[in-house]
């Protein structure tokens, strides 16, 4: 059966993103959370994402008002059932995506693929948690969702190769670059990209140097396009403890300990761009 309605829950950042670009490649689309408010604001900032897209002239007008006919939302993940996928975006905490799935696991048909946008969460556990392990998938999207070309396919130990084959074609669908990964804590960018920005929190706890400075050597001297502590503003702060949590306590290695200056600045609601302050003040 092809692939045609799609399910997405949660409603933050995220979540937003993964509706919209499912939506704008014609996909059926349902959001779901449990507040009806954070639905209403995630699709006001749907409609001015697409918007500045209509404007750039990346989309027509009438894409735009085509998009947002093919997405409802929904408060009860019941109303989920007639879904073929759903990608689960919630808050990257354990026990609240094993809370997620299990209620997926009973709502939806069993056929569904559940799929989770995870960043950092063993698939395999995740997977674990239902009873139809064969049919859940990591399908990690990376923030800004609409704009980024890559999406991290996971396999769990558990995951049929068909469902795998089956979601790495939907991200084409969708105009996106899917990775194959074979579940691991932080799979491959997070890994990789996690603890580079974590070591940069650490050289800015032991004054080494400011954070602009920090941020502009990066920039300069490695081309990347932003700095890590303004990249870890962007992502989070809460978000980037969470994942070195993760990996810490996954691996056991104290490579991956998070720095004391993070767990501080999550602890003081310095989260970066989304509270207005992180390792760069934004409330200007």
């Amino acid at each position: 059966m092809k692939t045609e309605k799609i399910g997405v829950v949660g409603a933050g950042i995220m979540g937003s993103g993964i509706a919209q670009t499912f939506a704008v490649a014609g996909f059926d689309v349902c959001m779901q959370d449990v507040n009806q408010s954070a639905l209403d604001r995630s699709l006001q900032s749907i409609e001015q994402s697409l918007e500045r897209l209509a404007r750039k002239g990346r989309i027509e007008d009438g894409e735009k008002s085509a998009a947002l006919e093919r997405i409802s939302l929904e408060t009860d993940i019941a109303g989920l059932a007639n879904r073929q996928l759903i990608v689960e975006a919630a808050t990257e905490n354990t026990d609240i995506k094993l809370g997620i799935f299990q209620a997926l696991d009973a709502a939806c048909a069993p056929e569904a693929i559940l799929a989770s946008n995870t960043s950092s969460i063993s698939l395999t556990r995740i997977a674990a948690a239902t009873k139809r392990p064969e049919r859940v998938v990591g399908m990690h999207f990376f923030n800004p969702v609409p704009m980024m070309a890559l999406v991290e396919v996971i396999a769990a130990r558990q995951t049929d190769p068909a469902v795998a084959a089956e979601v790495t074609d939907v991200a084409r669908q969708i105009g996106k670059t899917p990775v194959a990964v074979n579940d691991s804590f932080g799979f491959v960018s997070n890994r990789i990209l996690m603890p580079m920005i974590n070591e940069a929190i650490f050289v800015l706890s032991e004054n080494v140097a400011s954070a602009e400075d920090i941020d502009q050597a990066m920039k300069l001297g490695m081309n990347h396009p932003m700095g890590p502590l303004a990249l870890a503003d962007l992502i989070g702060l809460d978000t980037c403890l969470s994942i070195m949590n993760v990996l810490h306590e996954g691996f056991g290695d104290p490579k991956y300990r998070p720095s004391p200056l993070l767990r501080q600045m999550v602890d003081a609601g310095y989260l970066g761009r989304k509270s207005g302050r992180g390792f760069y003040d934004y409330t200007g």
